[in-house]
């Protein structure tokens, strides 16, 4: 039957949840998963008619986007805006595909630099789970990248084109490091994908289906083996037993009836802004303020990077709009710390590739450098097809009062609370922003650029949510231990960024990832004594 009690209860069919699922499958365990969007059928992406970058039901921004399956995200008290997207493969149907890994460093920025704090794992102990994810992702690249550990079976990498060979030249010019940029896109046939084509808005879906979203890499040979994964169904807590122990979760079918769908193990896999909603959610006798929240850290230390936008107009074409959006190279110049910086840990530039001619436009307007009148049309040649952009994801140090909390006074489609973000840059970030900035800006001019526009420093959007739910061996100090078992409910698991200790210098998709099949990994090694 439908609601019978299963082995395993998976909430979230994202990135992570659908690695999750995909590695649990071999247990011969009944696994479901409960989604509360749909699949998409690639039919529909904006690209696949006119006037695709008018669409706002592909939007990142949820208050934009408003599907049924969305919740509102109240961002006014943060300079940076949280972005998402529900459904069948989660974030990976609109990222950008960049994937970098983190760095071994960044598990130990307590012991290495004196801020933050270590995580209770280390980059050794999710290496063959960074590989596994690559092979079943199929991740572009080029081996031998002095700024990152090695690694094998990368597909050929992303071409740099025009626009990333020109950006190349301005690293070469200041002798600092840069090398093509690691990718989930197929540049190469790959487990049934085609070739990308290089039709470049990978942002709004990928209708070649060569960009790497778990809808079409994890999801069809998890359900294919046995995985049950019901959509429109949202969670709206999770039920615990007159133990202790979680018993399952209460949802909403598409029709609005409520269910309860029990489990011996759940797994939450609904990202670090859903997940810490749900537990915020789950209130008890045993957990009023929230469940596995005795540590009172859900929701806490949220991380989202600290971003720059430096863009740069050159006196030639780029061809920027060919080829993948996301990131033609990277530089790990400044990823490391150096004291003589003025601040601790650091950050990877990204080079994205041109935008369209409305994002053109709208950019150049938000920034006063494209007047009405007779002079609209000639600035605006100027400018399209003729900007390149560096991107700089900065290390996010985690305070605890940069938080996710729930907004009682904007309710989802079915009266749920929505989510409040309650986000400062801290003075560290200011510093690296500050830096960074300034460095992007000579690369440009280095790289020939005629004019380069001062740097965005406040509300870019950051796809980047993490640390809300972190690991750790204290649980006065974490909310999982070590491979993600609550430590409060021992047969509740996180599997996503809620359970980041140290937010990188780098997009998380790649670890976030490795780290579900961790924990999942850890799971099957220990059914025996699951809940010792």
């Amino acid at each position: 039957m439908p609601n019978d009690t299963v082995d395993v209860l998976i909430i979230g069919a994202g990135a992570a949840g659908a690695a999750v699922a995909w590695s649990l499958v071999d247990t011969k365990m009944r696994v479901v998963c409960l989604e509360q969007g749909e699949w998409v059928r690639q039919s529909d992406y904006p690209t696949n008619g006119r006037d695709w970058e008018s669409r706002s039901d592909f939007s990142a921004v949820p208050n934009l986007r408003r599907r049924p399956e969305d919740y509102p995200v109240d961002d006014s008290d943060s300079p940076i805006k949280p972005v998402n997207f529900n459904g069948v493969g989660g974030s990976t149907i609109l990222y950008m595909a960049h994937f970098p890994r983190f760095h071994p460093s960044d598990f130990r920025t307590r012991t290495l630099d004196g801020v933050g704090e270590d995580w209770p794992i280390r980059y050794q102990d999710l290496e063959p789970f960074f590989a596994e994810n690559d092979r079943v992702m199929g991740v572009a690249g080029l081996p031998g990248d002095p700024g990152c550990p090695p690694k094998d079976g990368l597909l050929p990498p992303v071409a740099l084109g025009v626009l990333g060979e020109t950006v190349a030249s301005g690293f070469n010019a200041l002798g600092w490091h840069w090398w093509p940029s690691e990718s989930a896109i197929a540049t190469a046939p790959h487990n049934g994908r085609d070739k990308c084509l290089n039709l470049g808005p990978c942002a709004t879906g990928c209708a070649q289906g060569a960009k790497a979203s778990t809808d079409i890499t994890y999801w069809p040979e998890a359900i294919r083996r046995g995985v049950e994964l019901r959509t429109r169904c949202r969670v709206r807590e999770i039920t615990l037993d007159e133990r202790g122990f979680a018993r399952g979760a209460v949802y909403l079918d598409a029709d609005g009836n409520e269910h309860e769908q029990k489990a011996h193990i759940v797994i939450l896999a609904c990202s670090g802004m859903g997940t810490p909603r749900l537990l915020l959610n789950s209130t008890s006798k045993r957990f009023p303020n929230g469940l596995a929240n005795s540590s009172g850290l859900v929701g806490k230390n949220l991380m989202l990077h600290c971003m720059t936008l430096t863009s740069g107009i050159f006196d030639q074409p780029l061809r920027g709009w060919q080829g993948p959006i996301g990131c033609a190279l990277w530089s790990k110049e400044f990823y490391e710390t150096d004291a003589e910086r003025g601040y601790a840990r650091g950050y990877t530039f990204e080079i994205v590739r041109g935008m369209g001619p409305v994002a053109t436009a709208q950019s150049a307007l938000a920034r006063g450098a494209l007047p009405w009148g007779e002079k609209h049309h000639g600035a605006f040649r100027s400018m399209f097809d003729r900007s390149a952009s560096i991107v700089a994801v900065g290390e996010d140090l985690a305070e605890e009062c940069n938080r996710i909390t729930l907004d009682h006074a904007h309710l989802d489609s079915d009266g749920m609370p929505g989510v409040r973000i309650e986000y400062r840059l801290g003075e560290n970030s200011r510093r690296m922003l500050e830096h960074s900035g300034a460095r992007a800006t000579e690369v440009l001019e280095a790289a020939g650029a005629v004019t380069v526009a001062p740097t965005v420093t406040s509300g870019i959007a950051s796809g980047h949510i993490m640390g809300t739910a972190r690991m750790g061996n204290d649980p006065d100090r974490s909310v999982t231990n070590a491979w993600g078992r609550c430590h409060d409910v021992k047969n509740l698991f996180i599997a996503d960024s809620s359970l980041f200790v140290t937010s990188g210098g780098v997009n998380p998709t790649s670890t976030l990832q490795a780290l579900a099949l961790y924990v999942s990994h850890q799971i099957k090694q220990r059914l025996d004594r699951l809940f010792d």
